[in-house]
C-alpha cells in the first residue's frame, strides 16, 4: 500500500511541475524542451529506482534480429557512446560504478541496463506525446527542439541499452560456465584421493 502510494505521489508530483513548467515557458523554446526532458529524468528516476526490482519481463530479452547490435550501428550508436566520451558522461558513469568482470558485477550492470532503458522509453513516450499535442496545435516547427532532445537524451540512450545488454548477458554465462568447469573439476579432485584409498 505504502509502495503504490510513493508512486502515485511521484506521478502527482511530474504532473504538476510539468504544468507548472508549460505555464512560465514557451512550448517551443530550446529551455522548455531542454528543461523538461531533465524534470521528468528526475522524477522518472525516482520512480524507476524505487518502485522496480528485478526487471524480468519478456521485452528486455534481445530479439534475434538485435543480437548481434548491426541494426543499432546502423542509427550509430557508437557515434552516440563517442558524444558521450567526449561530454565525460563515460567517465562519470564509470567512475560511480566501475568496471569489474566477476559475476555478481556484471548481473548488477545487467540490472542497471533494464532500469535505464525504463526510465528513457517512459521519458521517450511522454516527450513523444507532449511533441505531438504542441505540433497539433502550434505546428511542426513549434515542436522540433521537443523532438531533437527526446531522440538525443531518449531514444539513444534505449538502444544503447539494448546493445550493451547481450554483451554483458555473454559474458556472463562466460564466467558461468568457467565457475561451473572449476567446480566440477573441484569434485573430480575430491574423488580422487578416496578412490585411492578403497584400492
Amino acid at each position: 500500500m505504502k509502495k503504490h502510494f510513493f508512486a502515485l505521489l511521484i506521478w502527482f508530483a511530474t504532473i504538476v511541475s510539468s504544468l507548472l513548467l508549460v505555464k512560465i515557458m514557451r512550448v517551443e523554446s530550446l529551455a522548455f524542451a531542454w528543461g523538461l526532458n531533465f524534470l521528468l529524468m528526475f522524477w522518472i528516476s525516482i520512480y524507476v529506482e524505487t518502485q522496480t526490482k528485478e526487471l524480468n519481463a519478456p521485452y528486455y530479452n534481445a530479439q534475434d534480429w538485435e543480437r548481434n547490435g548491426r541494426i543499432y550501428e546502423n542509427f550509430g550508436i557508437h557515434l552516440f557512446r563517442q558524444l558521450l566520451v567526449i561530454i565525460g558522461w563515460e567517465k562519470l558513469n564509470k567512475k560511480s560504478n566501475p568496471v569489474e568482470k566477476n559475476a555478481q558485477a556484471l548481473a548488477h550492470n545487467l540490472l542497471r541496463t533494464k532500469k535505464a532503458e525504463l526510465g528513457h522509453l517512459i521519458i521517450f513516450l511522454l516527450v513523444l506525446g507532449v511533441s505531438i499535442v504542441v505540433a497539433w496545435n502550434h505546428g511542426l516547427r513549434a515542436a522540433l527542439w521537443l523532438m531533437i532532445f527526446n531522440i538525443v537524451l531518449n531514444f539513444y540512450p534505449v538502444i544503447l541499452q539494448r546493445y550493451n545488454r547481450p554483451r554483458i548477458e555473454r559474458a556472463l554465462r562466460l564466467i558461468e560456465r568457467n565457475n561451473q568447469r572449476r567446480r566440477n573439476q573441484h569434485e573430480i579432485m575430491n574423488r580422487m584421493p578416496t578412490r585411492c584409498n578403497e584400492n
